[in-house]
């Protein structure tokens, strides 16, 4: 081929891109996504990324945050969205940055996202305990002790997630403040020891969340069971929260959902990105394979895009679906 007529087709070539690109609906907008400093939520987030990137978006790394300093953050403009916004979880502090008047939170990511409190199976089996408040009687409490201290030592919450306000909340509640201590710090480093405890044939007694990596290595069922607990009993916003189940089981927490809250003045000028939002929506399944993966050794940045992008890969028509939706949104 010809020199020129080289040059001719690339410069065709790129006026063609060029217009194709001038239609999408975000460009020339920067994106500021933010999430918690729990690492295995950055998948859930980066999705989220990838089709607002296929919409014309220049999308920001996300920066990570306390969950109250990302709604807030949210709240006044200076991050765009988050897409781990727990709901009832987080209820109280999304109220407290602002709650519908300044977020835009339509549609449910994720579904059947559920926590509470576990003890290993052997020891439940052995002095039948099926409920929490049965540590108020300091006996059963001392099996649970690591630092002895007489007392049942509790890998909780790290400060800031939510989890710890309904923790202290239902440690009164349930009238357990003179046997179980609750351990607050980080949660990373906390579980890894209560781990080993259970590798070494101690008892152990840990507060966990789904979806996350725990339960694939503390399996519920096999390694160890859930505790009941006496009565509902929940903190702030969510105090008239019954989390009673249909079959009558009391776990102490609602099921919960996660949803992709977003700036509100900023989805109403973004029509497209809103409409995304409101339709993606994640397996909670996936999400703990990938935490899983994760926690195997998977956990480099790289590591985590290629996740994501094997996940588009698996669900390529289903993305594609949300990106057409929201393309017509704009329109």
């Amino acid at each position: 081929m010809h020199k020129t007529a080289l040059l001719a087709a690339a410069l065709t070539t790129l006026v063609a891109t060029q217009v194709s690109a001038a239609d999408l609906p975000g460009k020339g907008i920067t994106v500021k996504p933010v999430q918690s400093t729990i690492s295995e939520e950055t998948f859930q987030t980066l999705l989220v990324s990838r089709a607002l990137e296929k919409l014309g978006y220049t999308v920001d790394q996300p920066s990570e945050v306390d969950y109250n300093v990302a709604y807030t953050t949210i709240a006044a403009g200076d991050g765009t969205f988050i897409a781990t916004n727990w709901k009832p979880l987080h209820d109280d502090m999304y109220n407290a940055a602002g709650g519908d008047k300044k977020f835009f939170r339509e549609g449910t990511y994720v579904q059947g996202a559920a926590q509470g409190y576990l003890i290993d199976k052997k020891t439940a089996e052995k002095y039948h305990i099926t409920r929490i408040d049965q540590l108020k009687d300091p006996k059963l409490a001392k099996l649970f002790d690591s630092n002895d201290d007489g007392k049942a030592d509790l890998t909780g919450c790290t400060p800031g997630w939510g989890c710890e306000a309904v923790i202290n909340h239902q440690i009164k509640a349930y009238d357990l403040s003179n046997t179980v201590v609750h351990n607050q710090g980080n949660y990373s480093a906390m579980i890894a020891d209560t781990i080993t405890r259970f590798k070494e044939g101690k008892p152990i007694l840990y507060y966990t969340w789904t979806p996350y990596w725990v339960s694939d290595v503390l399996v519920p069922g096999r390694d160890t069971v859930w505790l009941q607990v006496p009565f509902s009993s929940m903190p702030g916003a969510q105090k008239d929260v019954d989390t009673k189940l249909p079959n009558g089981a009391n776990y102490g927490f609602p099921v919960n959902t996660m949803h992709i809250v977003a700036n509100k003045a900023w989805a109403e000028k973004n029509p497209a990105a809103a409409k995304l939002f409101s339709e993606m929506k994640l397996p909670i399944a996936d999400i703990n394979a990938q935490n899983s993966r994760m926690h195997q050794g998977q956990s480099s940045e790289a590591d985590i895009n290629a996740h994501v992008d094997g996940w588009i890969k698996g669900h390529q028509a289903q993305f594609d679906g949300w990106v057409k939706d929201a393309m017509s949104a704009a329109k």
